[in-house]
């Protein structure tokens, strides 16, 4: 070979990498779009296919059409009582400035609103109450569960507890949660309604177990590696915590927190139809006892919102664990 030959380049492989990715982005496209469509548009086909063939007591079951009016009719029933409510206090501004006007200096006092509850104003009562007793639970449970992972002997401790107490029923809860705080809160606090902390307590006692268990086997699963340069550094029990544990025991604890959450919003659902606290489970549970014609669609409007606020709960989650997680490559689902 003489010295000025030149080395030979490949200039194929370039375009085929181009190639390839470029036939890889509607693949992804198919994959995160495409079939999620097609799963449901066959699922409501199916849905509106089988509606037709059974009939209740209240008629024809549902399909997704009349779902979907009583939806807007549920809107339309909360456009309503937020304009009377508006006019309500129009009328005390009105009467407030009139009573003034008679009574220089003398106090008035407005009355507050007491209209009926929406729907939309359940679905948010139910939300502020499962995330109430889903951080209360979370509180609790990820510092016991980082001291039973770091600790045999409290894990010998509070295991057998932990075992018989994870299996009992939610809605065994109840009556105890009930008793409890109807004996203990006595002087309500303006804003915090009994039926309400009912309602969160008995969440939180069903997301404890979950957090807690994947917590301790996060903990104590942290690697050998990392506990030993801990010893070697010397760190002590907060900083080895803050800066060797949680990051290792991060998926784990919120694998935990996930479950805790689907769980939490599942049981609140039926603490507020057995309870008759406000509440989805309450929305469901009068619409079930009012037996109109139009009851059993509304019930499956209720159905489809418990499934969309579950899942976007789920994914919020997820989102939270991607901030937080030390490894952004990993994959999580």
């Amino acid at each position: 070979m003489s010295a000025s030959a030149q080395p030979v380049v490949p200039t194929a492989a370039a375009p085929a990498v181009a190639k390839s990715d470029r036939a890889a982005v509607p693949l992804a496209v198919a994959r995160g779009i495409l079939l999620p469509v097609i799963g449901i548009v066959m699922f409501l086909a199916l849905w509106h296919a089988v509606s037709y063939a059974i009939q209740t007591s209240l008629g024809k079951l549902p399909g997704p059409l009349e779902v979907w009016e009583q939806s807007g009719n549920l809107y339309q029933e909360y456009r309503a009582e937020g304009a009377r409510e508006v006019e309500f206090y129009r009328q005390q501004v009105e009467r407030k400035a009139e009573f003034l006007a008679q009574n220089p200096g003398e106090p008035f006092v407005m009355l507050p609103y007491t209209g009926t509850p929406t729907f939309f104003d359940q679905v948010l009562t139910s939300i502020k109450t499962v995330a109430t007793g889903f951080l209360l639970g979370i509180v609790i449970a990820i510092p016991l569960g980082i001291v039973c992972g770091l600790s045999a002997q409290f894990y010998a401790a509070i295991n057998p507890l932990v075992q018989v107490l994870r299996p009992v029923s939610p809605l065994a809860w109840l009556p105890i949660v009930t008793m409890t705080v109807s004996a203990v809160y006595i002087t309500q606090v303006p804003g915090l309604p009994k039926s309400f902390v009912i309602s969160a307590f008995t969440v939180m006692l069903c997301c404890l177990w979950p957090t807690l268990i994947n917590t301790t086997i996060g903990v104590s699963s942290v690697s050998r590696d990392l506990v030993n340069v801990a010893r070697v550094l010397r760190l002590g029990w907060f900083t080895n915590v803050r800066r060797i544990v949680l990051p290792s025991a991060l998926p784990m604890i919120f694998a935990g927190m996930r479950v805790s959450l689907g769980i939490g919003w599942m049981v609140l659902i039926a603490t507020e139809m057995l309870a008759q606290n406000p509440g989805l489970g309450k929305f469901i549970w009068d619409e079930f006892q009012n037996g109109s014609s139009q009851s059993l669609a509304r019930i499956m409007v209720a159905v489809v919102v418990i499934g969309i606020v579950g899942f976007v709960l789920d994914r919020l989650m997820l989102m939270a664990q991607r901030r937080v997680g030390w490894d952004k490559n990993a994959v999580l689902r």
